[in-house]
């Protein structure tokens, strides 16, 4: 399905009709803020991919390293906040890490907690992976325009902002209620 089809789709599902704005390019955005902010971060995600890939990392796994990098040593936790990741994407990248070398599991003191810390392995990929990703970054930013990027970065901070704040309180409410259905069904 192309995305003027889904715009339309997801335009007819509330009953309203959908006048999805159209790009520079003529591509169609959709009313759905989800949908459009995904279909943005898979291509934009596609783009670090594509320059990333002589490194061997994807953009995920360059985050990920790059993050324990910053924090020295980090836990589970710390890193789905730092990165707004979810638990399964976080754990699954994370196994791939570990099986290839570039990061260890060391102890912690409370033992529940798993904490990661880069090994020389981690820390020559995350370094040779670096002029890659600036490579994407400028690119996107030449594309984009600084000012734009610094406009759309404000803007996307207060979204996730609220979109973090409404799920913890979404998280506490569903809790105290029972589980109806599994993630998927319908």
């Amino acid at each position: 399905m192309r995305v003027d089809g889904i715009a339309g789709s997801i335009g007819a599902m509330d009953g309203r009709g959908s006048r999805p704005m159209t790009g520079p390019d003529g591509e169609r955005l959709s009313l759905c803020v989800c949908s459009t902010l995904r279909m943005v971060s898979r291509a934009v995600t596609q783009l670090y991919d594509d320059m990333l890939r002589p490194s061997g990392l994807r953009v995920t796994q360059f985050s990920i390293l790059g993050a324990i990098a910053r924090l020295g040593e980090a836990n589970l936790r710390q890193l789905e906040h730092t990165l707004a990741i979810d638990q399964t994407t976080l754990t699954r990248s994370l196994k791939l890490l570990e099986r290839n070398g570039a990061i260890d599991r060391v102890p912690h003191p409370d033992g529940r907690i798993k904490a990661m810390t880069l090994t020389s392995k981690g820390t020559r990929a995350l370094e040779a992976a670096r002029p890659l990703w600036a490579r994407a970054q400028g690119k996107v930013l030449r594309e984009l325009g600084t000012t734009a990027w610094a406009d759309a970065q404000r803007r996307l901070a207060h979204l996730l902002r609220v979109a973090v704040k409404k799920r913890r309180r979404t998280r506490g409410q569903s809790r105290a209620q029972p589980r109806r259905a599994r993630r998927g069904s319908l």
